[in-house]
């Protein structure tokens, strides 16, 4: 067997009745639409049993070959937070003075958004979220993974919603690029940032865009 599989167990498996199936169903959408980012955070502290918890459903997520090539560095520390800001802002005006195109920064302005992004420094949690293009085994040999940006986006999910479940609000930030980050906290060079998941209570009186999300139809077809 490999380091990632040791035979085979009973599934742990659970079925409801019909009618719980579906209240179950109805009450998790409900609570996931709640679900918003977030851009003003309180710097309330946040219990890392917390974190640690949500954490772990993420590393449960479905990978590719279940190589879980993931890895999730969690900043507390505010020097280092604070560094990741600057590193972050300098991309940030980057993009939104030369890179960005027109069209790109007319679909950004109604939701507020621009190069200073003082909540990298305010929320309690920065999780820096990296994709490990391959892994290494327990003598040091490299192992390729596989499904990489798939694997990752689906734990990546797991995590919002993990972590929304539990009471606390997320932003998705991704300056581009991003390899500042590696070498911020030291990673190492087989591991690509995905993104900087910002982790906290929101603010007293946070406030979001009034947004409107497709319907079922407008998302979804069934060939029944």
């Amino acid at each position: 067997m490999s380091e990632e599989t040791d035979g085979f167990i009973p599934l742990d498996a659970r079925r409801y009745e019909l009618e719980e199936m579906l209240q179950r169903a109805r009450e998790y959408q409900e609570e996931v639409a709640r679900r918003r980012s977030v851009r003003d955070f309180s710097a309330e502290p946040v219990p890392r049993e917390i974190i640690e918890h949500c954490l772990l459903a993420a590393g449960s997520a479905p990978s590719g070959a279940n190589r879980q090539p993931w890895h999730f560095c969690v900043v507390a520390d505010p020097d280092i937070k604070h560094q990741i800001r600057l590193g972050a802002e300098a991309e940030e005006r980057e993009f939104y003075q030369r890179r960005a195109p027109r069209d790109w920064l007319d679909t950004l302005a109604p939701l507020g958004t621009d190069a200073n992004k003082p909540f990298l420094e305010i929320a309690p949690y920065l999780i820096v979220i990296f994709a490990e293009k391959h892994s290494l085994d327990k003598h040091g040999k490299k192992q390729k993974n596989y499904y990489v940006p798939e694997s990752v986006g689906i734990a990546t999910g797991v995590l919002i919603s993990a972590l929304h479940h539990a009471g606390l609000a997320t932003l998705t930030h991704t300056p581009s690029p991003m390899k500042f980050l590696n070498r911020i906290l030291g990673r190492p060079e087989r591991e690509k940032p995905a993104m900087i998941l910002v982790v906290g209570y929101p603010a007293p009186g946070a406030q979001v865009p009034n947004i409107k999300r497709k319907s079922l139809q407008g998302i979804a077809s069934f060939l029944d």
